[in-house]
């Protein structure tokens, strides 16, 4: 029998069935791997990033593919885990913490250099330290206008010439508004705690919700789940 005939007598509504399901199955096969390929792609460029800096930093004749076959992947992340490790060793004890002092003394000489190692270096002291509480809640705000509410991070509470310029009666919080779909762009502002509305989500999953443009919802935790 032709091939024409064969597929003339398999009925309509069946091959819709067919390609439907078969137009699932590809979509889901996407989403499982999707994210893994993505994932895996993204940490291989980090390795590679840091390895090319660390590899370029460390003489020829030490270079482990000049004895190996081949140029073995993430030696260099290796190295840099390492050498932090060891540097934040050095910086631990008394002579460490006498260098320490001394380069802060000659960045802060510096015109230009200052502002930016000033600058920098609060910020990782801010965002690693134990104690730290940057980040860690999750709010809406009324922004850009009344009626219109964005995800924001509390990142601390506003101090200064800001908090002298602002009511003192209010506690005044100060937030970071991130943009879609790069969160690490966005809008600095300066509300009054009550202003806020704390959410249970975690600061992950704030981050998903904002990159993905709000198709990664996370659940409600303040409603109890049903037993």
């Amino acid at each position: 029998m032709p091939a024409s005939q064969t597929l003339s007598s398999i009925p309509r509504k069946k091959r819709n069935r067919v390609s439907e399901r078969l137009r699932r199955y590809f979509l889901a096969g996407i989403l499982v791997t999707g994210p893994i390929a993505l994932t895996f792609y993204v940490a291989w460029i980090f390795v590679r990033f840091v390895d090319g800096l660390v590899n370029s930093a460390i003489p020829e004749q030490y270079h482990p593919d000049r004895y190996l076959p081949f140029s073995p992947p993430g030696l260099g992340l290796l190295v840099a885990v390492i050498g932090l490790t060891l540097i934040g060793a050095l910086t631990a004890g008394y002579l460490g913490r006498m260098l320490l002092r001394m380069s802060d003394r000659i960045m802060a000489r510096m015109p230009v250099i200052r502002s930016i190692h000033g600058a920098t270096k609060q910020i990782f002291e801010t965002v690693l330290a134990k104690q730290s509480n940057t980040f860690r809640e999750v709010v809406l705000v009324e922004f850009p206008h009344r009626g219109a509410w964005s995800i924001a991070f509390i990142t601390g509470k506003t101090e200064g010439e800001i908090k002298a310029h602002l009511s003192q009666s209010e506690d005044m919080v100060t937030v970071y508004v991130p943009t879609t779909p790069n969160p690490t762009s966005g809008y600095l502002l300066f509300v009054k705690r009550s202003e806020t509305i704390l959410l249970t989500m975690t600061v992950e999953e704030a981050i998903k919700f904002v990159i993905s443009g709000g198709i990664v919802a996370p659940p409600d935790r303040s409603i109890p789940a049903a037993v």
